[in-house]
């Protein structure tokens, strides 16, 4: 990645609050660099510091102590209208839009190039259309606010953001209020504007699974390790992903799915048979949730109940020292088994 590439850097960066003489350090020594043509996902516990850094990086609040740049500039040193142009910032709070259009409402976006009074002009409109289109609501220009739906909505905030013209977009919780289905879609929206629009996209998200399948980069932000940033796999590969929730006991990153799930106490042990990964795992998810750790046939452990998963519909049930049972479905399995554990 080309070093010109770089929107934001920030450098043994100190972030939290000063209130007159009395300081309160959220996080010392941070490093990092947004680049433009990603998607990067800031992921971390509630109170992890989260939204002080990103209310940092929008110059809403200054850093306590570090070096903090934007296009190889101090961010200190952008007047508000200049940083307006450069930065935009999605936040989570519903706004009460209702009464404004679509059209207008992503309009608003233009006033750091027309002013507050500014009248818009045939390009400023002509971007505005542009912006719609890219979000994939342009049809609904001139339905109101209050008539959308809250992943319609989401859609023209990212609209009123694009129409800024702005090298960097931020945001905070953009999925929080919205259903499975509109979170991946406005997740795979900002992918494909920070790939295509070459922006550099930045949110903070408790959506793990989308993050870790659309995010080209991750910042892990703990209180213990500060943030850590890298290439989506890299960290995930590198274990990274159990570090982020080590303080809450009972939880564990899974590797294979790349989710998080209560650790299996395992207080009963069974053999699981399965050449299907598909079937293995939900098959192996039932026997989890009842307490069952699962061992696979090679670690050639004796003395256990066997079951062999063969298909959705056809399951083998082998009793310790007993004969075979058919099993039909998940439920007829978990009916003969347990009460041989």
């Amino acid at each position: 990645m080309k070093s010109q590439d770089v929107v934001i850097e920030g450098e043994k960066l100190d972030i939290g609050y000063r209130n007159g003489k009395s300081v309160r350090r959220v996080h010392a020594g941070l490093d990092f660099k947004l680049r433009c043509g990603e998607l990067t996902c800031l992921l971390g516990a509630n109170g992890s510091g989260k939204s002080t850094l990103l209310r940092t990086l929008a110059a809403a609040q200054p850093p306590l102590g570090g070096k903090l740049e934007l296009l190889g500039k101090p961010i200190a040193a952008y007047a508000e209208k200049e940083r307006s142009r450069t930065i935009g910032v999605v936040l989570t709070d519903k706004t009460q839009t209702g009464g404004l259009t679509v059209f207008e409402l992503a309009a608003l976006g233009r006033q750091p190039h027309t002013g507050f009074f500014g009248r818009l002009g045939r390009e400023d409109k002509a971007i505005i259309s542009r912006a719609l289109e890219a979000v994939g609501i342009a049809d609904k220009a001139e339905r109101y606010m209050a008539e959308l739906s809250d992943g319609e909505r989401q859609k023209v905030m990212i609209a009123k953001a694009l129409v800024q013209e702005c090298p960097v977009i931020l945001l905070d919780e953009p999925t929080a209020f919205l259903d499975v289905v509109s979170r991946i879609e406005i997740m795979t929206l900002l992918h494909r504007l920070a790939t295509r629009e070459r922006k550099a996209i930045l949110l903070s998200t408790h959506d793990v699974e989308q993050a870790l399948v659309l995010a080209d980069r991750l910042w892990l932000l703990t209180p213990q390790r500060g943030l850590e940033c890298g290439v989506t796999e890299d960290l995930i590969l590198a274990g990274r992903m159990d570090a982020l929730f080590s303080h809450r006991s009972g939880i564990r990153f899974d590797l294979m799915h790349g989710i998080y799930s209560p650790t299996v106490e395992g207080h009963r042990r069974i053999c699981l048979r399965a050449d299907d990964e598909v079937l293995r795992h939900w098959v192996q998810n039932a026997l989890n949730r009842r307490g069952c750790l699962c061992l696979p046939p090679e670690a050639g452990v004796a003395g256990l109940p066997v079951v062999e998963a063969l298909s959705a519909h056809r399951f083998n049930l082998t009793p310790v020292g007993g004969q075979s049972v058919a099993c039909l479905s998940v439920e007829e399995l978990l009916e003969h088994l347990f009460p041989l554990l």
